[in-house]
């Protein structure tokens, strides 16, 4: 049996890829109708041509499919939220999550720029439809979750190809219709440049949960 290592990791950063059961059933009619939405709202102010950013208001919604979606992510949420905490399940149920959410349309040739959530603890980002990974860019329309531990530090041949969980460098994920990521909202994250003929199709849920002791936290 070896010894235990005298080196251990600091500062580690959840992150979860889920699937979500109920997405291959609701992904076709949420597309078609987050096309239509964006469409409707095409003469509004959207500055930039190669993107749509719905407004945080899914949340709101009547739907009973974006209801049934939105309860799915929460669950998911909940679920990491259990994995890395040490409370039990009463007091978790005792918080109250407060939660927003939006609908992005990436296209051809289009991105998401980094971006954090503040005022939030949980980001969820949920693929309703991708196009096919691009044959002659690998990171087209990958979620990248940028690092910023060693931004100002000298890198040399024994820090720069360091082992998991110590090597650093940005991590990506390839969105998959019907999973999703969930990671601290802090974090800052982007959608890369998509090179593709078929647009890229996200709903994002930032999330914070509320202690009944807790003071000072106003409902959004």
């Amino acid at each position: 049996m070896s010894a235990p290592s005298f080196v251990v990791p600091i500062h580690a950063v959840p992150f979860a890829i889920l699937p979500l059961e109920e997405g291959a059933s609701m992904n076709p009619a949420l597309h078609a109708a987050f096309a239509t939405r964006a469409a409707a709202q095409a003469d509004g102010p959207q500055p930039h041509a190669l993107r749509y950013l719905g407004r945080e208001d899914l949340t709101e919604s009547r739907d009973p499919q974006m209801q049934h979606l939105l309860a799915a992510i929460y669950r998911g949420i909940v679920a990491v939220v259990r994995e890395v905490n040490a409370m039990d399940d009463a007091q978790l149920r005792s918080f109250t999550m407060q939660a927003r959410a939006r609908f992005t349309i990436v296209r051809p040739d289009g991105c998401l720029p980094p971006a954090n959530h503040p005022l939030s603890a949980w980001c969820a980002v949920y693929c309703v439809a991708a196009p096919p990974a691009s044959a002659t860019r690998a990171d087209s329309g990958l979620l990248r979750i940028l690092e910023s531990r060693l931004g100002t530090s000298f890198a040399d041949a024994t820090t720069a190809n360091m082992r998991l969980p110590y090597r650093p460098g940005h991590y990506a994920w390839r969105p998959v219709p019907g999973q999703m990521a969930v990671f601290p909202a802090g974090l800052s994250h982007e959608i890369a440049l998509l090179r593709a003929q078929e647009p890229l199709v996200l709903v994002t849920v930032r999330a914070r949960f509320v202690s009944p002791l807790q003071e000072g936290v106003g409902h959004w």
